[in-house]
């Protein structure tokens, strides 16, 4: 992972894979600060506007304009052959499939950027290793979204938040200093955490999006569109959100991780010097966008990614770590009873990746040296 004398960290060739808000604004974002990007968005069926075009439009927080990635691709091995980092933003079930086709064209000294993670970095490289790819590739997972974002149009997007400060995990976490050095280049804000499972627990989606389901069910099932961060936000709900979400840092600090924890307070509602992942008007900048209203069900994102992987890892982690979490236990069950899924057993859990036999210590020496280890 060490980068060749005299390598020059910008620009970077940028390969972004996948076909959602995050991945149409980092192809775009990107572009407009000067890197050369190569843009993968999936089928011509759904993204025939972006492959025909060869552009995107950025609105909202600078920089705006009208982006041109070098190279928009229906073929991903194109995309991401020698390029610096492969950027794959789509949700967490997507990552076993990524994987399989991103595998095959990796190679030694790339960095694979997975946002959201929830350890999907150690998924992402047991995936390439079974099929076939032994090379030594650093797999980062930041705490958030490097955008608060939502696509507009065919080719538009319209960000309204950008991370100020990004905290990372590396797998192997042996590869940290070097890979920050390259994510470095492309969002300022980066920082190193101390490994995969220190991010996970620094990713609030299951926090909160779990919390804004299962409370706003009434309003979802009622009207055609809801904005659970504006209206479905209430004095009583955040309550809930903030009790939850000091189950999670509770088992940060059982693990021994380093702050910051990024508690939910600071990003409701900033206080001193504190600043959240988005900066101290993040949530406001959120609302005031009118992005987030949407129609939503129980097979959104919220629920099949916040919930049935994100969530349901949360709740083993803790087990592991002998720390009791009673409304992360209990949003498992109740959204379960909807669902009909028993997200405790079936989802994304530490046994169900295979690491349920580790203890810490041998826990925390896979995630620092890797598969070998």
């Amino acid at each position: 992972m060490t980068p060749s004398p005299g390598r020059t960290l910008h620009p970077l060739t940028v390969a972004v894979v996948g076909g959602g808000n995050g991945s149409y604004t980092a192809a775009g974002d990107l572009a407009l600060m000067g890197h050369q990007v190569r843009f993968w968005p999936g089928s011509r069926e759904r993204h025939a506007a972006v492959l025909d075009s060869g552009r995107i439009l950025v609105t909202g927080l600078i920089p705006q304009g009208e982006a041109r990635p070098d190279l928009v691709s229906e073929d991903v091995g194109e995309v991401v052959t020698g390029a610096d980092v492969v950027i794959c933003t789509d949700p967490a079930f997507t990552q076993e499939d990524r994987a399989r086709r991103v595998g095959p064209y990796l190679s030694e000294g790339q960095v694979v950027l997975l946002s959201p993670g929830s350890l999907g970095s150690y998924v992402f490289a047991r995936t390439v290793r079974e099929h076939g790819n032994a090379a030594e590739v650093a797999y980062a997972e930041p705490g958030t979204l490097p955008y608060l974002t939502r696509k507009t149009g065919p080719t538009e997007v319209q960000v309204s938040g950008r991370s100020v400060r990004l905290p990372v995990g590396v797998f192997p976490g042996r590869s940290t200093r070097e890979t920050l050095e390259v994510l470095g280049a492309l969002f300022p804000g980066a920082h190193p955490v101390e490994n995969a499972l220190s991010v996970a627990l620094l990713n609030v989606g299951p926090i909160i999006h779990s919390v804004l389901v299962l409370l706003n069910t009434g309003a979802i099932e009622h009207f055609e569109s809801w904005d659970i961060h504006n209206e479905g936000t209430t004095p009583s709900v955040r309550k809930v959100i903030l009790r939850h979400d000091s189950e999670r840092i509770a088992v940060r600090e059982a693990f021994g991780f380093a702050p910051p924890h990024y508690p939910m307070t600071h990003h409701y509602e900033p206080q001193g010097d504190q600043e959240w992942m988005y900066g101290r008007r993040g949530h406001s900048d959120l609302v005031k966008s009118e992005k987030w209203r949407e129609p939503l069900g129980f097979e959104h994102r919220y629920v099949r990614e916040d919930v049935h992987i994100n969530l349901a890892l949360f709740a083993s982690i803790a087990d592991l770590a002998g720390v009791e979490t009673p409304v992360a236990d209990s949003l498992l069950r109740l959204i379960g009873a909807i669902t009909g899924t028993d997200h405790i057993s079936a989802g994304r859990t530490l046994a169900n990746l295979g690491l349920g036999s580790l203890s810490r210590r041998e826990l925390d020496r896979l995630l620092q040296e890797g598969l070998d280890a």
